[in-house]
């Protein structure tokens, strides 16, 4: 059976919601993210130490649309610098990756000028698409044709699911950017309804999934959740796909939203926590390597070193002696000490004039769990 999109529904009304039901996951969800909030707040460089997350979560919100990418992967292949290669499958879906990271650094710059609003989400987008698969899609544009969801090659008729009618988008994405900034009880099911509402609408043509998982942690740093939109959360959506996409699809069939909130509180609840575990062992490797670094090298510049070795963990020795900002011998001497002590392992030999590449791999190990 077609489900299309639920025209006239919303925001939900009063009777779509069942708070009994909802109340006891939203002072878990809340309690959760404030605990998370504590930790990212002491973190002094959240955007360059907890880098490779910010990475991994482009790597799963990219694989829920079926890139096949790893970290490891999208990292040795920037380090390599080929930035606009996209000569394999494999290559193109990295690139679908690292356009997601840079889409949310440059998000979270454009709030400082802008609100969470359709002007940005277009901005988005058209950053997101931008030279991948995606390009002869209509960036920065809503889609002026159908378009529906099902099994690959189906016609409309056979799709499971067919969003908004595309004359209709244009009302349909200003009550969503109304409803934003409107005021409701929690904000956390307000996320849950903005997300769920986004991804029905479908207002483009490719990159609507990404995207509106982009808006998760754009949202909860704005509404000051976070401090930093370090928040995570495609590792549990993309372990339960199935419902994922059941309980969005719920909303406009049987017009569940309360049991889309489940879902969705429950995701933050645990995602959450495991951001939380995870920021926390990045501290304390942090800590730990910045002890052994300065004892191995005796060198003022090894914390500088180190981090920037927690910004790029898989690099080209030669980008890390152009950028470091370190005398040259002094920097080569600190990347000798730190494969000596196994700080760094060595993914590709030097050989003439390329230059070898390195990993920090129990950084990597922290972010791939």
């Amino acid at each position: 059976m077609t489900i299309h999109y639920h025209l006239g529904c919303f925001p939900p009304a009063a009777v779509d919601l069942d708070w009994v039901r909802l109340i006891p996951l939203i002072g878990p969800a809340n309690a959760a993210v404030a605990r998370y909030e504590g930790v990212l707040h002491g973190i002094p460089n959240p955007n360059v130490l907890l880098s490779p997350l910010t990475s991994q979560e482009a790597v799963l919100s990219s694989r829920i649309e079926g890139t096949q990418a790893t970290l490891g992967e999208v990292l040795e292949f920037e380090a390599e610098g080929d930035e606009n290669d996209e000569s394999t499958p494999k290559k193109a879906d990295i690139q679908e990756v690292l356009n997601y990271r840079h889409t949310l650094n440059e998000a979270t710059q454009m709030l400082e000028d802008l609100p969470l609003s359709q002007r940005l989400v277009l901005k988005m987008h058209e950053l997101l698409m931008r030279g991948v698969r995606g390009r002869n899609k209509a960036p920065g544009e809503y889609r002026k044709i159908p378009n529906w969801i099902g099994a690959h090659g189906c016609s409309i008729d056979d799709a499971r699911f067919v969003p908004v009618d595309a004359g209709k988008i244009a009302d349909c994405m200003s009550a969503w950017e109304k409803y934003i900034h409107s005021e409701t009880p929690d904000k956390l099911v307000q996320l849950a309804i903005m997300h769920a509402e986004f991804e029905a609408i479908h207002p483009f043509l490719d990159g609507n999934g990404r995207l509106g998982r982009l808006l998760v942690p754009l949202f909860m740093y704005e509404k000051k959740l976070l401090s930093k939109p370090n928040f995570y959360l495609s590792a549990f959506l993309e372990s339960n796909r199935s419902e994922y996409y059941d309980k969005l699809l719920s909303v406009s069939q049987k017009r569940d939203w309360t049991g889309w909130c489940e879902f969705f509180l429950n995701a933050i609840i645990n995602q959450a926590e495991q951001n939380q575990k995870k920021a926390e062992d990045i501290i304390n490797l942090y800590q730990r390597k910045k002890n052994d670094i300065v004892d191995a090298t005796r060198s003022q510049y090894g914390v500088r070193a180190l981090d920037w070795m927690f910004g790029r963990p898989i690099f080209k020795t030669s980008d890390f002696a152009a950028s470091v900002e370190i005398p040259g011998p002094t920097a080569t001497r600190i990347l000798r000490v730190a494969k000596e002590t196994k700080l760094l392992t060595e993914l590709r030999a030097a050989s003439g004039r390329r230059p070898a590449v390195l990993a920090f791999t129990e950084l990597l190990q922290i972010a791939d769990r």
